[in-house]
């Protein structure tokens, strides 16, 4: 069985998002610098930990897309980190809205592609994992032993 290295060409939005998570993770906790619907929105103890989040997020992605090992241990935490993901921009997107109102539904309308996506991924994951889990019978199976997941 492959290590998987193709998948990361076969999911461009994945990769360029679990890229620059960490970055803003980093810039936020470095430069202390807040959006204002972050600031009214939150605890700071929440925006602490989702600014970790985001560090976090990213790097465990990027781990779980590149591992070396078993197949099945890298779509584990793939899959962990798109629903972290998913979970942590969906925070941003309500938080938008909550302090903005209606200014703030643009914004919050293209940010909402983000945790979609990410939990769109999350399940093409999880039918990878239970593909694995049942002994490679799928045809999911095959695709993702070919690199196209």
């Amino acid at each position: 069985m492959g290590h998987l290295r193709p998948r990361a060409k076969n999911q461009p939005f994945e990769v360029a998002a679990l890229v620059t998570t960490p970055i803003c993770g980093f810039l936020l906790l470095v430069l202390d610098v807040r959006s204002p619907s972050v600031q009214l929105s939150m605890p700071e103890p929440l925006q602490l930990g989702w600014e970790v989040a985001l560090v976090v997020v990213g790097v465990g992605g990027l781990s779980g897309i590149l591992w070396p090992g078993r197949l099945s241990t890298g779509l584990g935490i793939e899959f962990a980190s798109v629903l972290v993901l998913g979970t942590i921009t969906g925070m941003y997107a309500v938080a938008l809205v909550a302090v903005s109102g209606t200014q703030g539904l643009v914004a919050a309308s293209l940010i909402s592609a983000m945790p979609l996506g990410a939990f769109w991924r999350a399940a093409q994951v999880a039918a990878d994992l239970r593909c694995l889990a049942y002994d490679h019978q799928c045809a999911t199976h095959r695709r993702v032993v070919g690199g196209v997941t």
